[in-house]
């Protein structure tokens, strides 16, 4: 018995000795990757990072070793979190050449946390733009899956006005206008100017980062979605934040630039009045932001939409930058203008036709949570069946029915 232990363990040993100098090469997608240590595939990368593997190749992402993340954060210590919540936790870390960057640690457990690692890696890499955070690189090692971003101050908006008294950051006037104006000129080269057409799905405060100079930048690409040219809607799962959800996508699935046109409406909201959409307690009937807006309109009282905080502002610039948001917030995609037209509407001084506005609809649940548990398929429409579909936008339609003055109409690119 002692002679068979003894050849087992010799026989462990000879090939794990053997296997030392092996290298199994993979091609995945005409990417060939090696794997060494005498490890097969399966144990080294799960199929899902090996996938991420390749767009790292592909794209030229950053690889971060685990250990070198968990130095950077003090081994994940407490003191250094920044944020967090279903997907994971973010970090603040210091790497060895004394740079700053934030951490994204994805949930091991979760599913969906699996399918934005990757989402968020193959359309952040493949873009670059002021008003967009930076992806630096990530680490796929075993079951990890983090991302490495650039660091930035002065955290979310959510945080910075939205928060806590403790985090409250006071925003004057001016600077409110550029948190607004960096946000739709980075979803408008989102829509409208990037190689491939991206829809965010999830445009809401504690998305939208700030830096040093309180510059904004979005962030979080984990649901969004590229658009082929030829498409111009998705039927697809629900998924995105409630209280900033679109009504066409949040009861029928149905996803278009325009829905990110309406959540920005809403973050215009929380920019100009202090206030989170998320709080269902506005006025005597307890309405949501939207809801008090458009019945602040109808009593010809939208000055109180305004922040208390804010002692000096220049009313004709606030009331151009409510209504704004009212034209991104009515119940019909296509009555909403586009982000290119929103960058023109809130960067110069426009005459907007108001008797185009339509109220949205009462209140009404979707069919299915959000985060994706939806029923709904996705399914996509070019822009041939467009003309037979009444629910998705025009987006040529909108121009004239936003600005009075001829001359200040855009054109649709």
């Amino acid at each position: 018995m002692v002679c068979g232990c003894f050849s087992v363990l010799k026989w462990r040993k000879e090939e794990r000795a053997s296997s030392s100098s092996f290298q199994e090469q993979v091609d995945v997608q005409g990417v060939k990757i090696f794997v060494g240590n005498g490890r097969n595939v399966a144990q080294v990368l799960s199929l899902r990072n090996i996938y991420c593997v390749v767009w790292i190749i592909n794209n030229n992402v950053r690889l971060f070793s685990y250990n070198s993340l968990r130095s950077a954060t003090r081994n994940f210590h407490p003191s250094s979190r920044i944020g967090g919540g279903g997907y994971g936790v973010v970090y603040r870390g210091v790497l060895r050449d004394d740079a700053q960057v934030a951490i994204k640690c994805l949930s091991a457990e979760s599913r969906q946390g699996a399918n934005e690692f990757l989402t968020e890696i193959n359309v952040i890499s493949r873009i670059r733009h002021p008003n967009l955070v930076e992806l630096l690189g990530c680490c796929v090692e075993d079951n990890h899956r983090i991302l490495v971003y650039e660091y930035l101050e002065n955290n979310s908006l959510s945080r910075s006005l939205l928060g806590s008294r403790s985090k409250y950051v006071f925003l004057d006037w001016p600077t409110r206008v550029s948190i607004c104006l960096g946000t739709a000129t980075g979803l408008a080269f989102l829509h409208e100017e990037a190689e491939q057409q991206i829809v965010h799905r999830d445009i809401k405060a504690s998305n939208i980062l700030l830096d040093a100079n309180f510059r904004p930048k979005i962030g979080d690409f984990g649901l969004a979605k590229l658009f082929p040219d030829n498409v111009t809607h998705l039927s697809t799962r629900v998924a995105g934040t409630e209280g900033y959800l679109a009504p066409e996508y949040a009861l029928f699935g149905q996803l278009t630039k325009k829905a990110d046109v309406y959540s920005f409406g809403v973050l215009l909201l929380e920019i100009i009045s202090g206030r989170s959409s998320s709080k269902v307690a506005f006025g005597e009937q307890l309405l949501v932001l939207v809801e008090w807006v458009w019945k602040l309109r109808e009593e010809e009282r939208l000055l109180e939409l305004v922040d208390p905080e804010l002692t000096a502002y220049p009313e004709a610039e606030v009331m151009r930058f409510i209504k704004v948001a009212l034209f991104c917030t009515q119940a019909t995609a296509q009555q909403r203008p586009t982000m290119t037209q929103v960058v023109e509407m809130l960067s110069k001084e426009v005459h907007l036709n108001e008797k185009a506005l339509t109220k949205p609809r009462p209140r009404m649940h979707a069919p299915g949570k959000f985060g994706g548990t939806s029923s709904l398929e996705e399914t996509s429409s070019s822009s041939q069946s467009r003309k037979k579909s009444t629910a998705n936008p025009d987006i040529t339609s909108t121009s004239s029915l936003i600005f009075d003055d001829p001359e200040t109409q855009i054109l649709p690119r």
